[in-house]
């Protein structure tokens, strides 16, 4: 006889780094947008990453609208106002998305004004990285470099360490 085991891995979780940026059409090969995909393209060998540009609130709110799943997507809006983590708890927010059967996690940079009430009413995270105001290119390059990081304490690859 015979007996077969299934292994159980991991959920996969879908990662998306979302931006507002009013004007995506303009090629941009600067170093930060570089620098944000090459962190991204890192993260992918641990889970689905991709980035995307909206023109507007409105635009991204209408893509998560248009978003068919067995989950709905689940929203982390970068916001000043929002709560400051650690590496670690950075990367026990997305472990837990990912084991409770997250399927996409959106992790968004804001207007340059900030986000509407109604969107900040909608996100099921704010997370801040401080107090300190930061351009978007570079808080895209902070924010791939963590999702990079918080997937690698997940896999437990010793980058995090000592950094």
């Amino acid at each position: 006889m015979h007996f077969f085991y299934i292994l159980q891995y991991p959920h996969r979780v879908k990662l998306v780094l979302a931006s507002i940026s009013p004007n995506r059409t303009r090629a941009k090969s600067d170093a930060a947008a570089t620098l944000a995909a090459d962190f991204l393209a890192r993260a992918s060998r641990y889970a689905t990453c991709e980035a995307q540009a909206h023109g507007s609130e409105a635009a991204l709110l209408a893509w998560l609208d248009r978003q068919s799943a067995r989950t709905s997507p689940f929203l982390i809006l970068l916001d000043s106002r929002g709560r400051q983590l650690t590496s670690q708890e950075f990367a026990a927010q997305i472990g837990r998305h990912r084991d409770n059967g997250t399927q996409t996690l959106v992790l968004a940079i804001g207007p340059a004004d900030g986000w509407s009430d109604a969107a900040r009413a909608r996100a099921g995270l704010l997370l801040s990285f401080g107090a300190i105001t930061l351009p978007h290119e570079l808080a895209r390059v902070v924010l791939a470099e963590q999702i990079y990081r918080a997937l690698t304490i997940l896999a437990g690859h010793p980058y995090h360490s000592g950094h």
